[in-house]
């Protein structure tokens, strides 16, 4: 199942993703869905990282232990 979603792009981006649209071939709609789904999945990873960095329980393994 798929969710209708409205944004407005600045018209340098909008252009941008009309050009590569074209150049590869693809919807615009394929595009934004894969770019957004990649920045997710990095930001997440982002957020854990700081919340286990801010987390002064969490247990700091050494690089000798990691190798092991």
């Amino acid at each position: 199942m798929t969710e209708a979603v409205s944004l407005r792009l600045p018209d340098e981006l909008a252009q941008r993703l009309e050009r590569l649209s074209k150049s590869i071939e693809r919807s615009k709609t394929y595009i934004v869905t894969k770019a957004l789904a990649e920045y997710m999945e990095e930001y997440e990873d982002y957020l854990i990282a700081l919340n286990r960095l801010n987390d002064k329980d969490d247990k700091i393994v050494s690089e000798k232990e990691l190798r092991a």
